[in-house]
């Protein structure tokens, strides 16, 4: 996925220190999140890194099915980490 034209609208620290830990501690996140195409998509992701480009940040995570996906922060709808993953 690459990022889109519209204006990039952080999101707060919050969210992104926990995104930080979850890469950090290897947990996986189930997330919602408006891709690209316009569709809304659903997975329980393993997030590997933080990346930022053209002043906008995403998500670098492995999808449930092994795709690599990019995804950017403010694109997200909503965010928990995977309670099987503990």
């Amino acid at each position: 996925m690459t990022g889109d034209d519209t204006p990039y609208n952080p999101i707060n620290c919050i969210d992104y220190d926990s995104l930080e830990l979850a890469i950090l501690h290897q947990q996986r996140l189930h997330i919602t999140w408006h891709g690209e195409d316009g569709m809304e998509h659903i997975d329980t992701v393993m997030p590997t890194d933080l990346k930022t480009a053209n002043h906008q940040e995403f998500l670098i995570a492995e999808s449930s099915d092994g795709e690599t996906l990019r995804i950017r922060l403010d694109h997200f709808i909503s965010m928990r980490i995977d309670e099987a993953s503990y």
